[in-house]
């Protein structure tokens, strides 16, 4: 009878180590993980700001103008967007859609610092790509 509990016994001790080391591996999984994540963050942002500059909309982040190959649109300084014709959001599409996801939201900066509106036509699909830009970081 003592021989079946010392059996019993050692079963539990037994699974309550692997139970602990399986936890502690996880554990230590998860968190070179999250490092991993932390590093290619990093890699995408300077990490001198409170606010990445690469996902910032807030002109208050960074006040130097970056150009997106987009000089043509400072015929639209001061213009209200409601004025535009199609000439003009076909400009603002065509370099849009030439950005990649990263450059949106910069662009949307630079545009606010050049006293630049962005059409309404797109202004929802530009905050969405800022937004899921945002979501995946």
């Amino acid at each position: 009878m003592n021989a079946i509990w010392i059996i019993i016994t050692a079963t539990i001790i037994v699974g309550a180590i692997a139970a602990l080391l399986s936890r502690y591996t996880t554990i230590g999984r998860q968190t070179k993980e999250e490092e991993q994540k932390a590093a290619k963050a990093d890699a995408e942002c300077c990490g001198m700001h409170e606010t990445c500059e690469k996902d910032s909309l807030l002109t208050a982040v960074s006040k130097e103008i970056e150009y997106y190959n987009d000089y043509e649109l400072d015929q639209y300084r001061g213009v209200p967007c409601e004025t535009y014709d199609e000439n003009a959001v076909a400009a603002f599409e065509e370099v849009f859609y030439t950005l990649r996801s990263e450059e949106v939201a910069g662009w949307v900066r630079s545009l606010c610092l050049r006293d630049i509106e962005l059409p309404e036509q797109i202004r929802d699909e530009v905050l969405l790509v800022v937004s899921e830009r945002r979501i995946k970081q």
